[in-house]
């Protein structure tokens, strides 16, 4: 039986994709219809011998085609089951047949159905095609609205006149760039389902707080989940930011509302906590977060990574690195251990003297660093560069730390 289905919904694609092409070539202004009777005769007969007249083997049939078809745990079609339900496979491999036919893979449409199963009862031309085309006509391209969709599948179960065109429409005026617009759904896709009008009050209120409209489109266009907060949870928010002393008028303002908003308060003294425990005061901790305020969207334990290795493997003293506060938003494996790694043997060696500067090794661009500290010293440690190069080619492979073994450029 599940031979049959596949071999069927593989020849229901081929006479969907047909059935697409002719009638876009046949007219461009009336959509393509997909209907069972165009089908040829034999594949109808064989379709229909799945029909019953008896409801408990229609919900028999929904539960195994979504276990079979789309990998549904047999929780989860139990569950949909009461909500859908087919005699056979006829609807539902339309559906499919329709979302593969725009370049949707089998993993993205089970995906898709496992999140909005009712999407299988769906009229593919009616209900979805229209949707699809308004991102195509937007500039989208096939594979980039599949993972639109993919992403968010509550999308295809929107309105498309009285949601989804409207908060397109809002993000196109407010970017004054439907480029810019489409971007911003790309990057994410919800933009089209959870812009209630608490955004565009927050919108207002950044602006009464002093944000210039570029910093808010930056935010909008990258982080749009910002956004997506309570007028009143979002004010709040704004007049904590303001009052630790960040200047509305400068990017770092909104950083530091994209890290609040996005932060919970038992996470935030969690932090705070982590540097006090480092003997950081709390205006240490206050000037770090007003100075680099993405530092505190960090997790706790790579805060504490990082302050264990300047404190326990390199000797450092807590005060140092807090007035030195960039140090602690650098990346421990891709930055700070290939970097010290260097350092560890060119002091070995007695190539360089122990009150080297930490900004020149660690906060200085990539060229730079090299020059001073690799290629410089090509003949006295020629092992450097690769040393370097592998630790830094390698770093999302180590776990942690102690691993490290910093003797090994000798």
């Amino acid at each position: 039986m599940r031979m049959m289905v596949g071999f069927l919904r593989k020849a229901l694609m081929i006479q969907v994709r047909f059935s697409l092409s002719v009638s876009a070539s046949s007219s461009s202004s009336t959509p393509p219809h997909i209907q069972i009777q165009t089908l040829p005769f034999l594949f109808r007969q064989h379709l229909y011998t799945f029909s019953s007249s008896s409801s408990s083997e229609a919900h028999s049939f929904t539960v195994s085609h979504l276990i079979n078809s789309y990998g549904f745990s047999h929780k989860q079609a139990l569950s949909a089951s009461k909500y859908i339900s087919f005699k056979n496979p006829e609807k539902p491999n339309l559906v499919y047949a329709f979302f593969y036919s725009h370049g949707f893979s089998e993993s993205q449409i089970s995906k898709i159905i496992r999140s909005k199963p009712r999407l299988l009862l769906s009229n593919p031309l009616k209900c979805l095609l229209p949707k699809l085309q308004f991102f195509y006509s937007k500039g989208a391209s096939k594979p980039e609205v599949a993972k639109i969709v993919a992403t968010c599948p509550t999308i295809m179960k929107k309105s498309l006149e009285n949601q989804i065109i409207p908060y397109f429409n809002f993000l196109d005026g407010f970017f004054e760039s439907e480029q810019m617009a489409m971007a911003c759904v790309k990057r994410f896709p919800r933009a089209l389902v959870d812009y209630p009008q608490c955004v565009e009050s927050n919108i207002k209120a950044l602006q009464e707080f002093g944000v210039p409209k570029s910093n808010i489109v930056t935010l909008l266009s990258l982080e749009p989940m910002t956004l997506m907060a309570t007028q009143n949870h979002f004010r709040k928010v704004l007049e904590e930011v303001k009052e630790m002393g960040f200047d509305p008028s400068k990017k770092a303002f909104t950083t530091a509302v994209q890290g609040m908003r996005g932060m919970s308060k038992s996470t935030w003294e969690g932090k705070i906590d982590a540097f006090k425990s480092w003997g950081w005061s709390e205006e240490d901790i206050r000037l770090l977060f007003l100075k680099l305020p993405w530092t505190m969207m960090r997790s706790k334990d790579k805060i504490m990574a990082t302050m264990d290795f300047f404190v326990n493997k390199m000797g450092m003293k807590p005060s140092i690195i807090a007035h030195r506060p960039m140090l602690v938003s650098l990346s421990l494996e891709k930055r700070i251990i290939p970097r010290y790694s260097v350092v560890h043997v060119l002091l070995s060696k007695g190539l360089i003297k122990e009150d080297f500067s930490l900004r020149a090794v660690f906060e200085s661009r990539e060229i730079v660093f090299l020059h001073k500290f690799v290629n410089a010293y090509k003949e006295e440690a020629p092992q450097l560069l690769n040393l370097y190069q592998e630790m830094v080619n390698n770093a999302s492979a180590r776990s942690h730390i102690g691993s490290i073994d910093l003797d090994s450029g000798r």
